[in-house]
């Protein structure tokens, strides 16, 4: 069974906030989602992908970029849009 402590809502500027005991397994400045399961209120922290080379190799037929694929040719742009044609 999870243990239990009692703690009370205040506010912190125009924030409604809750202390959280020392020992609680987050880090400061930590981010985490809060949402309420039916009337339970739910801490959990945000996983996030720090290596995106990870990312890449769980998702199926998805490769890195070759430098060719990465180049862009050069053109010139019609910032003046000459080459529209009005009627």
């Amino acid at each position: 069974m999870t243990a239990q402590r009692s703690t009370k809502v205040f506010k912190s500027g125009n924030s409604k906030a809750v202390r959280l005991p020392a020992n609680y397994p987050l880090e400061l400045g930590q981010e985490v989602i809060v949402r309420e399961e039916h009337g339970i209120y739910v801490i959990e922290p945000v996983s996030r992908i720090d290596d995106l080379a990870a990312a890449f190799g769980s998702m199926p037929g998805l490769q890195s970029l070759t430098r060719e694929d990465r180049e862009i040719d050069e053109r010139e742009l019609d910032w003046d849009l000459k080459r529209i044609e009005r009627d």
